[in-house]
């Protein structure tokens, strides 16, 4: 059954990515959207599921809240790390001018980022799978439940890792590749759970440290690129739309 839920989840992957594609002339809005999604996502329900599985302390503060900040900080030092490597060959491919910002071209975006964080996009919908199979080894009534999170969610996975991979100037092909390994991801952790359990403490670690990575490109790059040239009252209602959406699957699946 967590199979079939799982498939689709697929198709609303993917549909999310198309979605995502049929709007290049409204940029702004769907970078808006993109930010208020993740932050929703972040906030109302990764960190809150992390806590949960994860709940141990380390030196008094919970060990998901700790590789939350780390993936924070992880994601913003491999961004800077990336930027500085290639300012660096732009300036020696072009004689030092470093592109045609200073910062290696795409406005300083580094096609590796995007890759990355997609990839992370991917390794999250591999959980979200994972999740699904575990719930319907405990009930069925579980499982609906979180069957539709997931399945909402992948809407905002597949939307994100499009975003995401294009933003930081990826070809189409290679978006659409993440999109398509973003859409299989729920199905083969969905089932893997006819194999295996998996450990709850490591799966809210994990929970927490990619909400860390998630909330730091939506802070730090989504939503400032959003409204860099929009800065439009509409841009600011599609991120409050996202989190408010995010707020009503996660209540309805409670």
């Amino acid at each position: 059954m967590a199979v079939i839920v799982a498939l689709g989840a697929f198709l609303m992957t993917l549909a999310g990515g198309w979605t995502a594609q049929r709007v290049t002339d409204r940029r702004h809005l769907v970078l808006g959207l993109a930010g208020g999604l993740m932050l929703g996502v972040v906030g109302l329900d990764l960190l809150p599921e992390a806590l949960h599985a994860a709940g141990r302390e380390v030196f008094g503060v919970p060990l998901a809240l700790l590789l939350f900040v780390g993936g924070f900080l992880v994601a913003h030092v491999v961004e800077r790390l990336l930027a500085v490597r290639q300012a660096a060959h732009g300036a020696a491919d072009d004689g030092g001018n470093g592109g045609d910002d200073g910062h290696g071209g795409n406005g300083g975006r580094v096609p590796q980022v995007g890759l990355t964080a997609a990839a992370a996009m991917v390794g999250h919908s591999l959980a979200d799978g994972v999740a699904l199979g575990a719930a319907f080894q405990v009930g069925e009534g579980m499982g609906v439940a979180v069957a539709l999170a997931v399945i909402t969610h992948d809407f905002a996975d597949g939307f994100n890792t499009y975003t995401l991979t294009r933003l930081y100037g990826n070809a189409r092909r290679k978006a659409l590749l993440m999109l398509f390994a973003d859409a299989v991801a729920p199905v083969v952790g969905a089932a893997s759970t006819l194999l295996f359990t998996l450990p709850e403490e490591p799966l809210g670690a994990y929970l927490g440290f990619f909400g860390g990575v998630l909330l730091y490109l939506a802070a730090a790059e989504i939503l400032p690129e959003a409204h860099h040239e929009h800065p439009a009252l509409s841009t600011l209602m599609c991120t409050v739309g996202g989190v408010a959406g995010i707020w009503l699957v996660v209540g309805l699946a409670d």
